[in-house]
């Protein structure tokens, strides 16, 4: 079976879901796998915008390493649709939770949309689910270096554990950017035995010079003013001075920026760091919502991300069949029905 995806438009007040997941990365997928085996109905709505995007393969997952992104998660969007999951390509503006749902549509139907979310899609769409996962992932704030973001994914390189080995026994550069470049710089140093630290704006302490020297890593020093590229290939890194110093690739920390407006438009808490606040299982501060993948964990890789989606949607499915047990019992003594013997 083929997998099925539509483009919402109008109003859906129909469109009722057990879960409701945001983002079709690694994460939210294998969260809709999970859910969709359990025999619940799930959407999950995605504006195609995958972190990964830039890169041509991806590494550390056992059984598919070196594939590229876009074919895992073109596959596992196949997969999840043969459980009935629906994949919509939409943006997700907002979600309301349910006391702004009773305050807004009143008592008499609290009920109906008991524990309940509003998901609203970009151009009016809105579905109602009993749970959320947020899956949005992160966006990667690069320095401001010319011709830095055109490389990105490509010899201009954030993970050594992601991309070092396509690049090992090359010349590689470290750019001096933030204060994780030294211990970038250090790990390198087992791929590749020419590693230069590009001091650019960093004032490196005594200590950290000894530990470069004595791990063999060249520091240059002077402000960095541009990559210089040729033939679609990274050349060098620019100095101000106008020295070019030769490089095949460069590594750089980029600053996280968590897509995460949707979690604290509904409140949820945030960490010491400003993350979103999550136990082991993804479930944030607020009943019925999760965050899983790179929107909670930054050094979340794709295969990690995919187990805390699977981990969520186990504890969401233990959280679903603990209200609908509830329920039953409700319902069953409202009946006056008698106990068993």
């Amino acid at each position: 079976m083929g997998e099925t995806t539509r483009t919402m438009t109008g109003s859906r007040d129909d469109e009722r879901y057990d879960v409701v997941v945001v983002g079709a990365g690694a994460a939210g997928l294998n969260a809709a796998l999970v859910l969709g085996r359990a025999r619940r109905r799930v959407a999950v709505v995605d504006a195609g915008e995958p972190r990964n995007a830039p890169a041509a393969h991806m590494h550390g997952y056992l059984s598919r390493d070196g594939m590229p992104p876009a074919a895992l998660l073109a596959v596992g969007r196949e997969e999840v649709a043969r459980y009935g999951v629906d994949l919509i390509d939409a943006r997700v503006e907002h979600i309301e939770g349910a006391e702004r749902i009773e305050a807004a549509e009143g008592a008499e139907n609290a009920d109906r949309l008991a524990a309940g979310f509003l998901v609203h899609l970009a151009g009016g769409p809105v579905l109602r689910a009993r749970r959320v996962v947020v899956a949005t992932g992160l966006r990667d704030g690069l320095p401001e270096l010319p011709g830095l973001a055109e490389r990105w994914g490509r010899d201009v390189l954030h993970c050594p554990y992601c991309h070092a080995w396509e690049v090992r026994d090359r010349p590689l550069g470290v750019l001096g950017t933030g204060p994780g470049a030294v211990d970038q710089a250090l790990l390198l140093r087992q791929w590749s035995a020419d590693v230069v630290l590009l001091a650019h704006t960093l004032t490196l302490t005594d200590a950290e010079r000894e530990r470069l020297a004595a791990r063999q890593v060249r520091v240059v020093e002077g402000r960095i003013v541009r990559l210089v590229s040729d033939d679609g290939r990274l050349r060098g890194v620019e100095l101000a001075n106008g020295r070019v110093v030769p490089r095949e690739a460069v590594f750089v920390f980029p600053q996280p920026v968590p897509r995460d407006a949707l979690l604290f438009g509904l409140d949820c808490a945030r960490d010491d760091d400003g993350w979103v606040a999550t136990d082991r299982t993804g479930r944030t501060s607020l009943p019925g919502v999760w965050a899983v993948g790179n929107v909670a964990d930054p050094r979340a890789k794709v295969v990690t991300a995919a187990g805390m989606g699977a981990a969520a949607a186990f504890a969401l499915d233990h959280d679903l069949v603990a209200e609908e047990i509830d329920q039953a019992v409700e319902h069953h003594r409202a009946s006056g029905a008698a106990l068993p013997a």
